[in-house]
């Protein structure tokens, strides 16, 4: 097997963020090295890494998976985001903060996510890219493992470790609210369960167990990964249950919790009549709404949006075309960018289009999808103004009040945004005034006056009252 050049020295020079002790490729001789290219934001990373984490365990005696996070926006070049994002996804790697893009311009990468392989006698042997190399590059790892054992150079001692994560709080990594007039709920993601209380905090019961899994069940006894998204609707709370590729429904009366969509895998299948919605293999649901008996779903994964009757158990693709692109038009046309929150508003399925750094709007009569704010996935920044003026960054959450203003989780800014309509002059943007910058806001819901939103970084609830503009925060226990 031909080898490229030695790998670049930039690579060792990288500011560890969750490693203990400075690590060298150098020290790591004898094993072979994967160097993951990623950024959080990236939907394909985040499904790419518990695979290579799996592979890496299978691998455990001869290969070390290194995380390489460049970032995307300004916002991630904090070495402090970066570790976050590390222990909301359980990485069990070592992960570097390459804030300069040194190394990906060292190594020549173009994309997210890429992996370098580096064999035992620190030869850099291939570059592969996609959210579907795992395959191959299982493959290659154990082939380089069997060729450095023949020539005696494989070690054996124990990987590089890591620190500890986050501190103890009531919640860890908060994605979502919903709230009705008497109850909360809040999908407490990193702990794989979501949570039911009252307007001032109290929990009263939790659905999912806590421990990563996909099951059905009641209350406590059934299994998400990584819920997102809630919507109600009736006695139904719908749980966008990302990590397991599905969406959930749990019927509040009796605690049941049952799934409606989604087979519990990943995959890219299309609805077809001929098979149930729940043998349906799909990508990275975040977000749902339900509106009229029709379920819309965010398939982030498959940059669409999808619709599901709760009555006929029909399913259907609503808008994207499945690149990931910012492009109006007819639904099946336009294209989308991982959406993420959706809302209503004045017959539109509003949408925070959070890799096109845009807010969208599907139009429910005739399903055309347009644009309200936002340039595109190279343009983010934060900038209030017209239409054509406004930026975010990754929105990820949306909430629409009693007079029609529409609110944006505009996360990787760390601010909240009101949008109002101006006619026929189009949507105007402005930064809400806080007292403090937020870290990472996500979910956001709105009762009466008050809006709730979910702090992602902060581990915390804040409660925003409309009128005041008072900000405090939520405290949860039993």
């Amino acid at each position: 097997m031909s080898a490229m050049p030695e790998p670049p020295s930039l690579a060792d020079a990288l500011d560890w963020v969750n490693a203990r002790g400075r690590l060298t490729l150098e020290s790591l001789r004898g094993r072979v090295v994967i160097l993951l290219f990623w950024s959080y934001d990236n939907i394909h990373c985040i499904n790419l890494l518990p695979r290579l984490q799996k592979m890496a365990g299978r691998l455990h005696d001869g290969v070390v998976l290194l995380g390489v996070h460049t970032p995307k926006y300004a916002a991630q070049r904090q070495a402090l985001t970066v570790s976050k994002a590390a222990h909301r996804l359980h990485l069990r790697m070592p992960v570097a903060n390459d804030a300069d893009w040194r190394a990906w311009r060292a190594f020549g990468i173009e994309s997210w996510p890429s992996a370098v392989v580096i064999d035992c006698e620190g030869r850099v042997m291939r570059v592969l890219q996609g959210e579907s190399m795992s395959d191959e590059l299982e493959t290659l790892a154990a082939n380089l493992l069997e060729d450095a054992a023949a020539r005696d150079l494989r070690r054996f001692d124990a990987a590089p470790g890591v620190d500890g994560g986050e501190p103890q709080m009531s919640l860890r990594f908060p994605a979502a609210v919903a709230v009705s007039e008497q109850r909360l709920y809040v999908s407490d993601s990193s702990r794989n369960r979501v949570l039911e209380c009252t307007h001032d905090g109290r929990v009263l019961r939790q659905f999912g167990s806590g421990t990563p899994g996909y099951w059905d069940g009641r209350l406590n006894d059934a299994g998400f990964c990584d819920p997102q998204g809630l919507a109600l609707s009736g006695e139904s709370l719908y749980v966008a249950d990302t990590g397991n590729h599905a969406v959930r429904r749990v019927r509040l009366a009796s605690g049941q919790i049952e799934t409606v969509l989604g087979s519990g895998r990943e995959g890219f299948d299309s609805p077809r009549a001929a098979i149930l919605p729940t043998a349906l293999a799909v990508s990275a649901p975040l977000a749902v709404l339900v509106r009229d008996n029709l379920l819309y779903v965010s398939m982030a994964g498959q940059h669409q949006i999808w619709g599901m009757d709760l009555a006929a158990g029909r399913v259907e693709v609503l808008a994207g075309n499945g690149h990931n692109s910012l492009l109006d038009g007819p639904g099946l046309e336009a294209g989308l960018v991982q959406p993420a929150a959706l809302a209503y508003h004045a017959g539109q399925l509003l949408i925070a289009d959070a890799g096109a750094n845009a807010v969208r709007a599907l139009r429910v009569a005739d399903g055309h999808v347009f644009t309200l704010a936002g340039l595109g996935p190279w343009q983010p920044g934060l900038a209030d103004g017209t239409a054509s003026a406004a930026r975010f960054a990754h929105p990820l959450g949306l909430a629409v009040d009693g007079t029609g203003t529409v609110y944006v989780a505009d996360t990787l800014n760390g601010r909240l945004c009101r949008m109002n309509s101006a006619g026929r002059a189009g949507w105007t943007v402005q930064s809400v005034v806080l007292p403090q910058t937020l870290q990472e806001p996500a979910g956001l819901a709105i009762v009466g006056r008050s809006l709730w939103l979910a702090e992602r970084n902060a581990h915390l609830l804040q409660r925003l009252d409309l009128d005041s503009g008072a900000l405090g925060k939520l405290p949860l226990g039993a």
